[in-house]
């Protein structure tokens, strides 16, 4: 009978990414994904280190297995990810039951660990210190038939205080841009049409390479790529964000109007101690010349709240930069210690208490300001590439979900069989502060019509995950 699996993702977009990769190899060595609620028998954790309560979760969806795995000793459990290339030795310690431990440079290594173990009886551990081939080679099921991220780099040459990644990810490496521009364009002639260029830091692209300005040549190459209607990229760093790629966001229209620039905080004297390198006056010149440029982009942030030294003062300063800037969204975070970080051995952590009432003061000051930037759009057109169809697609009327070319999540009912994929224009008619209520005024169908839907219906099948393929995406 042939096994199935399941894999679970902890983390940002490049961990959603390697669990594609993932279930493609798992895919390719003859197993299935398993069907939602049935238990799998093989479980693939892809783990984050960034914050404690990813460690929390992990544990504790190991100790849920352990009778499970108790009962049926055919299944296997591995361990992946940024979490596992930091704690290999002490997963096995707490969970002596899980069979495969490998880390972030060696995914493609899984299927032979788990053979391995399989005819061993004995848990394999697999931790490559550096990255020894780009993992854009390797199989992968895609979450979305028409949507895809590709890789431009791995690693990261920063060295803020707060995040043990670059010990993990190692140093920048950057994939050659012919190599880039391949895997677009197999990707567009698969009936792709919207990418998201990923890396640790986006935009310092050709560090490695030596080449000055070529994240803004690379986005001006990707954009060119025939077939291809939406560009977008994730995540770039305020110390590396030149005016040559505005210009390129300005000028090419196949490049979303959606930045996602991280703030981190709003106080200079903590952004000095998280050594982020900038402070929060150029933060803000980089935001008004994008607007200058682009006056309908939509800017989300990352925000750490609570960080080693953080008064009353600094955090306010946050407030302040928050509604100077009026992002459309913020990705808030309690700061949690991660050991071998620089900011993990700092004396004066903040009480947790005091972290906790911090952070729902400025998750409450944010949400305000999300629903006003929100209802300005209201009675406004937006292009919403559909990506959700809630109810039967051959009913008379059925709720759609989709991102618009700002990136903003807009519902709205489905009068004319509209699918994943189409372009459908919208009239906002509501807006809360996560999402955006519309009517659709005219759709413009997916290219490949109907071949082409059921390649994702195929591609997104029940498989009891948020993103649409045999994984589940833990919201942390």
């Amino acid at each position: 009978m042939t096994r199935t699996y399941t894999v679970e993702t902890y983390g940002c977009q490049m961990n959603v990414h390697d669990s594609e990769r993932i279930a493609g190899l798992l895919d390719e060595a003859g197993f299935l994904p398993a069907e939602s609620g049935v238990q799998a028998d093989i479980v693939v954790f892809n783990t984050c280190a960034v914050r404690e309560n990813a460690d929390n979760k992990l544990y504790g969806n190991l100790s849920f297995l352990a009778p499970i795995k108790k009962k049926n000793p055919l299944m296997q459990i591995a361990v992946g990810g940024c979490l596992a290339q930091k704690d290999q030795a002490i997963i096995l310690k707490k969970a002596p039951y899980v069979d495969v431990v490998f880390g972030t440079h060696n995914v493609g290594s899984l299927p032979i660990l788990l053979e391995r173990a399989r005819i061993e009886e004995e848990s394999q551990i697999e931790i490559l210190e550096a990255l020894e081939h780009f993992p854009s080679t390797l199989p992968a099921r895609r979450f979305s038939a028409f949507s895809s991220w590709v890789s431009i780099s791995v690693g990261c040459n920063n060295t803020c205080t707060f995040c043990i990644v670059p010990t993990l990810r190692g140093v920048e490496k950057d994939r050659p841009m012919a190599d880039v521009l391949a895997e677009v364009r197999t990707l567009v002639d698969q009936g792709v049409m919207e990418i998201t260029l990923l890396g640790q830091n986006v935009n310092a692209y050709g560090v490695e390479l030596g080449e000055r300005g070529a994240f803004a040549r690379l986005l001006k190459e990707v954009a060119a790529v025939d077939g291809l209607e939406r560009l977008r990229f994730m995540s770039p760093h305020p110390r590396d964000f030149t005016d040559d790629v505005i210009e390129v966001m300005a000028s090419t229209p196949v490049v979303m109007p959606h930045l996602h620039m991280p703030l981190q905080s709003g106080s200079d004297s903590i952004l000095a101690s998280m050594r982020r390198s900038y402070r929060s006056d150029r933060f803000l010149g980089i935001l008004e010349r994008v607007r200058n440029s682009i006056p309908q982009a939509m800017i989300t942030t990352d925000i750490i709240v609570g960080f080693p030294g953080e008064t009353e003062e600094d955090f306010s300063a946050t407030l302040d930069i928050t509604s100077q800037a009026r992002f459309a969204a913020a990705y808030t975070y309690k700061y949690s210690i991660r050991p071998g970080t620089p900011a993990g051995e700092m004396t004066n952590q903040v009480p947790e208490e005091v972290v906790g009432e911090r952070y729902t003061r400025l998750h409450e000051h944010q949400q305000r300001i999300s629903l006003s930037v929100n209802q300005e759009a209201i009675g406004s057109t937006h292009q919403i590439m559909v990506t959700e169809v809630e109810g039967r697609r051959d009913a008379v009327q059925s709720r759609l979900t989709g991102r618009s070319q700002d990136f903003r999540l807009v519902h709205f009912d489905n009068s004319s069989i509209a699918r994943p994929g189409d372009f459908v224009d919208v009239e906002i008619t509501d807006a809360s502060a996560h999402y955006l209520i519309g009517r659709e005024l005219a759709v413009t169908p997916t290219r490949g019509g109907d071949a082409h839907a059921k390649r994702h219906e195929e591609a997104t099948k029940s498989t009891g995950v948020t993103l649409g393929m045999p994984t589940r995406k833990v919201d942390l």
